[in-house]
């Protein structure tokens, strides 16, 4: 299992798969290889809930999200 983490509080977002890794990679910008966070902004969450990305995934990236404009997460592998 993969933990998704708020980067700026380090609380704990939820848990993803490994597919739903593969999504994030593939959707968003690495700054290098060994780029473990990203940004997320609403843009960011509707263009990888085109279909790529699972229900779960979309709902914890909303969630994250809540009210405001962006937030950095990062992921960790267990």
């Amino acid at each position: 299992m993969i933990d998704l983490y708020n980067a700026s509080t380090n609380q704990l977002i939820g848990s993803i798969t490994e597919a739903d890794l593969q999504v994030l990679i593939d959707g968003l910008e690495e700054e290098s290889s060994q780029d473990q966070d990203y940004y997320i902004d609403l843009a960011t969450i509707d263009l990888l809930a085109d279909g790529r990305a699972t229900s779960h995934l979309v709902g914890l990236l909303r969630s994250a999200l809540g009210s405001s404009d962006g937030v950095e997460i990062r992921w960790q592998r267990r």
